[in-house]
């Protein structure tokens, strides 16, 4: 049964699902455009998804028939009306907003999306500071700020080539133009295709398999993918690696693991 944490905001309902936080944004009138609400609500989310050793991973979806259309247009030429409580948070962390976006101190746990209709802009830059990727067969993605004289500042033009083969990236990147699910998918940008409707279903049965599996070999695999990236020589990435392996293979945990395989049960893992 879903608990519905008091750090939800108008615009970002934050649930605690067993071991799973599930983060939705809900502005469904606006697209789910980026607000200050919602941009609060997904700050809290991801630092109490780092704080919180009883959860293992999140799910971020949406509500309504679109994702995300990234930042409010409408409100952009003119300036966001902000929240009192995100202003203050900003004036003592002013990369709150990037954070927010999973451009900055992404969580050391995995993030699952699930994407249903739109996800353009920011609603693709949010992607990228995800692990796992499930789409509606109808979902759509594009990183469009290019069309409006824009940059995309959340992280896209450094990591979508990182993500996807390079051409790839700059034919999203240069032209703007929409990306069909098939296509995400052929490319590798998403990881499975689902009917309509059934994206979160998908994504909470891949949380429910990561929530059986160690988690502080998930922490330090989370680590490494996140901290040492293809820039990285491969010597010194070995060298990270193994600081990152070696309390893992010395916990309680480990020993679990091995003894569990060898009586041929399920593993309970503890988190020591």
């Amino acid at each position: 049964m879903a608990e519905t944490l008091d750090i939800s905001t108008d615009n970002c309902t934050i649930e605690k699902e067993g071991k799973t936080l599930v983060v939705t944004l809900n502005r469904p009138e606006a697209k789910n455009a980026f607000s200050p609400e919602m941009l609060l609500g997904l700050y809290k989310a991801w630092r109490l998804l780092d704080e919180d050793d009883e959860l293992m991973c999140a799910v971020l979806t949406a509500n309504g028939d679109t994702f995300c259309a990234g930042m409010d247009l409408k409100a952009g030429a003119e300036g966001h009306r902000s929240t009192e409580e995100f202003m203050t948070l900003m004036g003592t962390i002013p990369n709150i907003h990037w954070q927010a976006l999973l451009r900055d101190n992404r969580p050391n746990k995995p993030l699952i999306l699930a994407v249903e209709g739109y996800a353009l802009a920011g609603g693709t830059e949010i992607l990228m500071g995800t692990d796992i990727r499930v789409a509606a067969e109808d979902a759509t993605f594009g990183v469009t700020e290019v069309a409006r004289g824009l940059y995309p500042m959340a992280g896209t033009s450094v990591r979508l080539p990182r993500q996807i083969p390079y051409c790839l990236a700059a034919e999203m990147l240069l032209l703007g133009r929409h990306i069909s699910a098939q296509e995400a998918l052929s490319w590798g940008l998403v990881n499975r295709l689902v009917a309509k409707g059934q994206a979160l279903a998908e994504a909470m049965t891949i949380a429910e398999e990561i929530g059986q599996k160690g988690p502080l070999a998930l922490k330090a695999i989370t680590r490494c993918l996140r901290e040492i990236q293809s820039d990285v020589a491969e010597p010194e990435a070995m060298l990270k690696s193994d600081e990152l392996a070696g309390p893992v293979f010395a916990s309680a945990d480990a020993k679990e693991g091995m003894r569990a395989f060898k009586e041929k049960r399920e593993a309970v893992f503890t988190g020591k």
